[in-house]
């Protein structure tokens, strides 16, 4: 017996065939977070000059990583953002879009760089908050851009540097980190209520666990809850290595705290509902790689993400 399918549908047959290899057209990719230990070309305070075989190890990290969007913190002046820029370029690595931000610390700017374009920059570099009947600003700024991958697809970039681990005499620093977050998640959901079904990241160096109060603010609850892509441990090219735990997840740390002599998870890429369906887990991890220190006390962490047209 034969079928004849109405032209109606035969119509509407072909005009897939036709669109489906375009809208099937996919593009992974790479969001990175990575502190880089104060990449100062000049001394700032107390903070010293990245020496010469830092900023290279920082830049075979990075090369590493071949990330589309990098978000960093610790980054000097703008002179020294450049100067990594250009060395990237130099490798083949060409992220010409960049936005870079300060808080009270002005020593020190969370910056992004890109491969795409950045069609919307919404710095936020004077926050503060109320803490023990005082007004604290914000230490470092919080970078908001949104980034266009193709025609039909973009994504809000949110790069954060909470409050150090370090003692503060002003504050408890637990209490003041965990404003910080607050100030951050009061950002995310400002961002998901002006555009709902926006696709968002927050990610960088968050300077705590992930069940402490700062952290757990940020992820939040609802429908405007952030997931924590929560990568293994790779060497870029290299299957995933790294002590499972009791879940069978493999563990992967990003920070070694000198002072209690302990390794940390406290870098971080959280997304929004929007993305989490096109995370793709097989291809983020933490980047373990030989000499990691060299570099900086802390490893990159990367992110793909598929966002075709």
């Amino acid at each position: 017996m034969i079928l004849r399918m109405p032209m109606s549908g035969l119509a509407l047959c072909m005009a897939l065939a036709w669109a489906l290899p375009w809208r099937a057209t996919a593009e992974i990719v790479r969001v990175a977070t990575y502190n880089l230990e104060n990449y100062l070309d000049v001394p700032e305070g107390t903070r010293r000059v990245k020496s010469s075989e830092a900023r290279a190890k920082v830049v075979e990290s990075i090369l590493a990583c071949k990330p589309d969007v990098i978000a960093m913190q610790e980054v000097g002046s703008t002179n020294a953002l450049f100067e990594l820029q250009s060395t990237l370029a130099g490798a083949g690595l060409k992220l010409p879009y960049w936005e870079c931000v300060n808080g009270a610390d002005t020593n020190i700017h969370v910056v992004i760089l890109s491969r795409f374009e950045l069609i919307a920059r919404r710095p936020h570099t004077n926050e503060s908050y109320l803490l023990g009947a005082r007004r604290f600003r914000v230490s470092r700024g919080i970078a908001e851009v949104d980034v266009r991958v193709n025609r039909d697809n973009y994504f809000t970039l949110m790069a954060t540097h909470l409050k150090s681990r370090n003692p503060s005499f002003k504050a408890d620093e637990s209490e003041m980190r965990e404003q910080e977050a607050l100030v951050v998640r009061q950002l995310v959901d400002a961002r998901m209520a002006a555009a709902p079904g926006v696709g968002l990241v927050v990610a960088g160096d968050f300077n705590d666990r992930r069940d402490s109060a700062a952290v757990k603010s940020i992820l939040g609850r609802g429908q405007n809850r952030l997931f924590d892509t929560h990568p293994p441990e790779r060497c870029g090219s290299c299957p995933q290595n790294g002590a499972a735990d009791a879940k069978g997840r493999t563990v992967a740390w990003t920070y070694y705290y000198s002072k209690e002599d302990t390794y940390m998870r406290i870098d971080y890429i959280l997304v929004n509902s929007a993305l989490k369906r096109r995370w793709v887990a097989s291809e983020s991890y933490v980047l373990s790689l030989p000499g990691w220190g060299v570099a900086s006390d802390h490893r990159p962490v990367v992110c793909a993400l598929e966002l075709g047209e």
